[in-house]
């Protein structure tokens, strides 16, 4: 059954629950409210069952990591899945003039949009790729925790300092497991450990963001670095109007704001401490850019670099870079 041919559903993703709405053949919805756990799932199952949709189109939004565990089930049943950006269903609401905002109507919303534009396919991550995202995603949660833990030390009062001195140091022996277990799994898997050798020969890249590129870039999902740089939402973004409204271009930020802020140290680096960092600033410099674009723009580099080399398996030629 192609796509076009499928039934059409629309999710609205919460933490603890699926606002699932249904497009029917005549152009109504069956809605229901699913937990988004496990249980939930099979739930859902039986509910698209019951309403004569054996096979669906589904559509939700990618919201956090909410959506991740219903996405992976529904594509394990053969359902066709797309994950799409929040921007992109705003738009097609302010568009269609939507002036209701409930999970209810944002499920509904969420299934014309997929009927009308009908969104590329999520595509299941291979499970030694979903281990390493899961573990990247946890260790960026833990140091986070650390950073609120330890800002919290210097201004907390003396009965409560031990407790968060002993928070800290529980912190930091799960960051410290969590790099120990990254390590290992990208040293058992052949194919993932000849990966990072490549991400290590750009030079700007260190043990923390190649684990990280690794997890999203990693099997050839992009076709093109553009694809790539886009998800990460570090394309360029032009506003122009008319002959006079000329704004400045800036980065889109309708991507990964995990993988922007991955890639921010790396590029501080990238410019200042190596060589073709270097000459990539010069030339930017010298056509009269800015600091900030000049970061955002390695940090863009970055990401094209990256798939360069593990879409071609060749590592990193300082000479293609004028280095």
């Amino acid at each position: 059954m192609s796509v076009s041919q499928m039934r059409i559903l629309g999710i609205d993703v919460a933490k603890a629950k699926l606002d699932v709405a249904l497009l029917l053949p005549d152009g109504k919805f069956r809605s229901e409210v699913i937990p988004n756990t496990p249980e939930g799932f099979e739930k859902l199952a039986v509910w698209l069952e019951r309403n004569d949709a054996v096979q669906v189109h589904a559509c939700m939004e990618a919201t956090g990591i909410y959506w991740e565990a219903a996405a992976a089930f529904l594509a394990e049943k053969g359902h066709a899945v797309s994950v799409v950006n929040p921007a992109q269903i705003s738009a097609f609401g302010s568009a269609a003039l939507s002036r209701t905002k409930t999970d209810k109507k944002d499920a509904r919303l969420i299934a014309r949009f997929c009927a009308e534009r009908r969104p590329p396919l999520w595509e299941t991550p291979a499970p030694e790729l979903a281990e390493l995202r899961a573990l990247v995603t946890r260790r960026d949660a833990l140091e986070r925790m650390r950073t609120q833990e330890i800002n919290r030390l210097h201004v907390s009062h003396a009965e409560i300092r031990q407790s968060v001195e002993r928070h800290v140091a529980y912190l930091e022996r799960e960051i410290k497991d969590i790099d120990a277990e990254i390590q290992r799994k990208t040293d058992d898997d052949a194919n993932l450990k000849k990966q990072r050798e490549l991400l290590d020969s750009i030079p700007g890249l260190g043990v923390k963001t190649i684990p990280v590129l690794l997890s999203f870039f990693s099997g050839k999902r992009f076709r093109s670095s553009r694809q790539a740089a886009a998800y990460a939402g570090l394309d360029p973004r032009q506003h122009e109007s008319g002959s006079s409204v000329r704004r400045k271009p800036r980065i889109s930020k309708m991507g990964h704001a995990f993988l922007r802020k991955t890639l921010y140290m790396p590029a501080m680096v990238a410019v200042s401490r190596t060589s073709w960092g270097k000459a990539f600033k010069a030339r930017l410099t010298a056509n009269g850019k800015p600091p900030m674009v000049i970061l955002c723009a390695m940090m863009r580099k970055l990401v094209h670099v990256a798939i360069g080399v593990l879409n071609s398996g060749k590592m990193f030629d300082p000479a293609l870079h004028g280095a």
